[in-house]
């Protein structure tokens, strides 16, 4: 959904990746460096459950990440192992701010009961649940790809590609942080659960479809 805003974005950032590259760092420790904090931001998120401020790091380091593409074009022109290592470290990152969020739920339990009877709701338990199928969608649309590639098939079809699925983590964190409605979170989680396994079938389909056919559509 969100693939069109990919080429307009990158020629915004590519002055900061020549400012990069002028003090001496690689695409390769651009990924690294950004992998690190998105991963530490998020844990810390659902820790602390600072979830408004979470979101506007988070969002910050999610739109840097394309900073280490761009530097390398400008530089070596892009590696293999540069190419490996973003997407390794992306699933790291993907886990890692579903994980923060599952942390929320668990931890902040203060905002999940009704009323003054301390009868607690099912909007946390909703949430993991939803959280955990969404953490098996994340890896499982991204493993699809790979596997369909690794026999010739180019399989990158769905509704929710990455970009849109961090957009809906990040929006539904940074609601709740606004508003304290826990109920928000839920629904981004429920929504990027269902979106996830629909796209997880799509990729199936898809695979299936050309490989029926039999032609090969993936070009390195």
């Amino acid at each position: 959904m969100l693939e069109h805003l990919r080429a307009p974005f990158k020629r915004l950032i590519e002055p900061i990746a020549k400012a990069l590259i002028a003090i001496g760092l690689s695409a390769n420790a651009v990924t690294v460096i950004g992998s690190t904090g998105t991963i530490v931001v998020a844990i810390a998120t659902g820790v602390t459950g600072w979830l408004f401020g979470g979101a506007v790091v988070l969002t910050l380091l999610v739109l840097a990440d394309s900073l280490d593409g761009s530097i390398a074009m400008l530089t070596t022109g892009g590696t293999e192992f540069g190419a490996f290592l973003d997407s390794t470290l992306d699933r790291i990152a993907d886990w890692a701010m579903l994980v923060g969020v599952i942390v929320f739920f668990v931890l902040h339990d203060d905002w999940w009961y009704a009323g003054t009877d301390g009868i607690p709701d099912y909007v946390a338990t909703i949430g993991i649940v939803a959280a955990t199928v969404a953490v098996m969608t994340s890896f499982v649309t991204s493993y699809a790809r790979a596997r369909a590639e690794s026999v010739g098939y180019e399989v990158k079809n769905g509704v929710a590609t990455r970009a849109d699925r961090l957009v809906i983590i990040l929006v539904g964190m940074a609601i709740t942080g606004l508003t304290r409605q826990g109920l928000w979170l839920t629904v981004a989680m429920v929504l990027l659960a269902v979106l996830g396994l629909v796209t997880v079938f799509q990729r199936i389909l898809e695979a299936r479809r050309q490989m029926s056919i039999g032609e090969k559509t993936y070009r390195r």
